[in-house]
């Protein structure tokens, strides 16, 4: 006979870490849905304002945010498996797609509020697809 109790009590703590690592990532869907709203204010501001300096100051210093928010976020004592991937695909999207709009807000589309309205929508979207992704796996 086999004994198994040292194989159940290490499959019974590996369960309880993976549990623990759900029930606390929900830090990460608010910071996402949070990240998302602030596009309603950041990008139309970056895509109205006139000129490219003020445009590039406020990216570098919106990039800046992001890195420190990142960086936070990595730091934090659970998160799943993969998640320095997803977090990178997601930030790493939203930020092409940022870049995208505020050089295109400055250039081609100047002082276009339908532009800005369309820009938002799509600097906005990869972040909340993150946040209902991680919503619904954290559940």
């Amino acid at each position: 006979m086999h004994d198994f109790t040292g194989a159940e009590a290490a499959l019974g703590r590996v369960a309880d870490v993976e549990k623990a690592a759900r029930a606390r990532s929900g830090w990460y869907a608010r910071y996402l849905w949070v990240f998302a709203a602030g596009q309603l204010i950041l990008v139309p501001i970056a895509v109205l304002w006139h000129g490219f300096v003020p445009a590039l100051v406020f990216v570098i210093v919106n990039a800046a945010l992001v890195t420190g928010l990142s960086l936070y976020a990595a730091r934090q004592r659970v998160v799943r498996r993969g998640f320095g991937a997803k977090h990178g695909l997601i930030v790493g999207t939203w930020g092409a797609v940022f870049a995208l709009a505020a050089s295109l807000g400055n250039t081609v589309f100047v002082n276009s509020p339908a532009f800005a309205a369309a820009a938002t929508t799509a600097c906005a979207l990869p972040l909340a697809m993150g946040a209902w992704l991680e919503m619904w796996r954290s559940s």
